[in-house]
């Protein structure tokens, strides 16, 4: 089989132009971070929520062959995208969903719960990260990107409720200055990252921090 230089590599962060999509991507170099972010073990399942054009959940299964995924998108153009993406990148084993979050999620009631889950997109409609966050299994994984001030207001408004990390991540890539280089930014990340608890804490309406340090204090 002909090598193909966009897509033989298997570590995160497959070029932009790898993939079909309508510019509803997670870039190259945040992609990379954000799968570090979530941290793909064997057999474990993702959630992709807002998937666009699939790039997180493609990424999670070519890193993590003995993995799962599920893309959840509402959009049928961009459903349709995910498909062409999963065959053309060796991902086939993506399981794409199509509806809006969250009431979509209820297709998957009866599965198992996802060991991590990516929010791309709808992280200001009502209760998508309450729900993402229920569904998560203990121990579990949950990462969310935002670009805009409104979906970063969202973010640090669920880290005061659920605990904890956020980065603000910006890129920039030169371009030609007339005769010579120069910088031109990206638009900067805000990326929030939050394991769930494995306890169930005895005091509910404790933050995630603050039942994390309740499962840690030495028991009488």
């Amino acid at each position: 089989m002909r090598s193909d230089p966009l897509t033989d590599v298997l570590t995160p962060g497959l070029p932009d132009e790898a993939f079909d999509h309508d510019g509803q991507l997670t870039k190259r170099e945040i992609r990379a971070l954000t799968l570090a972010a979530l941290a793909p073990r064997p057999g474990e399942l993702l959630w992709d929520v807002g998937a666009g054009s699939g790039s997180i959940g493609i990424e999670w299964l070519r890193a993590n062959p003995t993995g799962r995924a599920v893309a959840f998108e509402r959009d049928p153009a961009r459903v349709r995208r995910i498909a062409a993406n999963r065959v053309a990148l060796g991902a086939p084993g993506l399981v794409v969903v199509q509806g809006a979050a969250p009431d979509v999620f209820a297709e998957l009631s009866d599965g198992p719960a996802p060991d991590a889950v990516f929010i791309g997109g709808g992280l200001t409609v009502p209760e998508v990260v309450a729900r993402c966050w229920t569904a998560l299994r203990p121990g579990g994984r949950l990462v969310a990107n935002a670009v805009t001030v409104e979906t970063e207001a969202e973010i640090v408004r669920q880290r005061a409720l659920l605990g904890g990390e956020l980065t603000r991540i910006q890129i920039s890539r030169s371009t030609p200055v007339g005769r010579f280089t120069g910088w031109r930014a990206s638009m900067p990340v805000t990326q929030w990252i939050v394991t769930r608890p494995t306890a169930v804490d005895p005091a509910p309406g404790r933050s995630a921090d603050q039942a994390a340090r309740v499962a840690e204090e030495p028991r009488s």
